[in-house]
């Protein structure tokens, strides 16, 4: 069988999972954009071109907005600050992969990583080809749903007005995911908490990056506290 056709084969179960949610968001995703007046190509090139989940959704309020590229780039690197981690935790992963390497790095999302961090390629599937269809798949689902999004809000016979709090709920739900899995939430009442303080001292349109600024500071400074909680299991 070829390489490439039996690595796809072994991906391809492990990303049923993510297709289906990523449908789902990449679907309501488009019709937001299209909402803000976008035309359909925009989420489709956006989703290809940046493929962030989170700060896609960000992003329309960003191009909606006055111009102002320093504000977008320290809440991009905020917001996606994660994937520095990510990559430091891959190197071992893509060593090895070749010209698909910079496909590898670009893709990376928290559902290809979380995948690629607990499942190895099969015996006799090429571990690159396999990491490199499981970053396609799960691109491919989003890039799907964003477009089918964009070219189906136009036609949707009710009004679209409030749809972008699909996004506050977007994080509402992630948040409330992460507090449910964990057992000590340290965390995220410095999360509450910095993001509080920053609303009180800072507008409303402009706490984000005071808030994300003091939400690292802060966790890097209770990083010893709360690696004690995470290894003695204790509730926070």
């Amino acid at each position: 069988m070829n390489v490439k056709r039996k690595a796809l084969r072994a991906a391809f179960p492990h990303t049923i999972p993510i297709m289906a949610g990523f449908l789902f968001l990449g679907i309501a995703y488009g019709i937001f954009m299209q909402s803000k007046g976008f035309f359909f190509i925009w989420p489709m090139l956006m989703s290809m071109t940046i493929f962030a989940g989170s700060m896609e959704f960000v992003t329309v309020s960003l191009l909606a907005s006055a111009f102002n590229p320093l504000y977008a780039y320290l809440l991009t690197l905020m917001v996606n600050a994660r994937h520095l981690f990510y990559g430091i935790s891959m190197l071992d992963t893509f060593r090895g992969t070749g010209r698909k390497k910079p496909y590898l790095i670009f893709g990376m999302c928290d559902e290809s990583f979380s995948i690629l961090c607990s499942t190895k390629a099969p015996e006799g599937v090429d571990h690159g080809w396999f990491c490199f269809f499981v970053t396609l798949l799960n691109q491919c689902y989003w890039v799907a749903g964003a477009t089918i999004g964009g070219l189906i809000g136009g036609f949707l016979p009710f009004e679209l007005e409030g749809i972008d709090f699909v996004m506050t709920a977007l994080f509402v739900v992630i948040f409330l995911e992460q507090w449910l899995s964990q057992k000590h939430h340290l965390p995220a009442w410095v999360g509450l908490g910095a993001s509080a303080l920053c609303l009180v001292f800072f507008r409303s349109d402009q706490f984000i990056l005071p808030a994300m600024a003091c939400i690292l500071i802060l966790l890097t400074v209770l990083r010893k506290p709360i690696s004690r909680k995470l290894e003695g299991g204790e509730t926070a």
